[in-house]
């Protein structure tokens, strides 16, 4: 039986990004992107393109080749009263609250999604894909491709802040009895 071959991207980055805010419905940075003609190539024989709802997402996608599907699986962790805002910003207004996120998984004084609830989203998605055979392309958000490798690798979520993906990196996992995290070799 042929394995599940799934390459998550992160999406191309953001002005929020730049200004470490946490996301906004907003479209990529057109000058970083523009600098960077290669984004897209390597993955043109996708089984099928995902990704997840946002504009970033389906604009980054798009880079990939065809019309992707949108899969709200994908979606960025809901991030409440706290979205668009920085972490400075948050730290400055509400830093018990802040505090309490980073420390709690189960915490959500944003009154958003916690990190724990979109570790068990993301875990339900991946198991979706076990007997899905071939190689699937997802563009996402940095906080799903954490809640990825948090599934994959049966870390505790109280290790979610401590991994940084950045724009346009891909993470290749595997599925063939129990889902494995795949290193690539480097292009350089």
């Amino acid at each position: 039986m042929q394995a599940t071959r799934l390459t998550l991207i992160c999406h191309a980055r953001t002005v929020a990004q730049k200004q470490a805010r946490f996301g906004l419905e907003e479209p990529l940075d057109a000058g970083w992107l523009a600098q960077r003609p290669e984004a897209g190539h390597g993955y043109r024989n996708v089984r099928q393109l995902l990704c997840g709802p946002e504009l970033r997402t389906r604009q980054t996608a798009a880079l990939f080749g065809a019309e992707p599907q949108v899969v709200q699986a994908l979606a960025d962790c809901d991030l409440g009263r706290w979205r668009g805002l920085s972490i400075d910003e948050v730290f400055t207004t509400e830093p018990q609250q802040l505090q309490a996120w980073l420390d709690d998984p189960e915490a959500a004084p944003h009154g958003g999604e916690s990190v724990a609830r979109l570790c068990r989203r993301v875990g339900d998605w991946l198991t979706s894909l076990q007997d899905k055979p071939g190689h699937l392309l997802a563009v996402t958000h940095p906080f799903v491709i954490r809640a990825a490798l948090m599934n994959v690798l049966h870390c505790p979520a109280t290790t979610f802040h401590r991994i940084d993906i950045e724009p346009l990196s891909a993470m290749e996992l595997r599925f063939n009895g129990v889902w494995r995290l795949r290193a690539q070799e480097s292009q350089a």
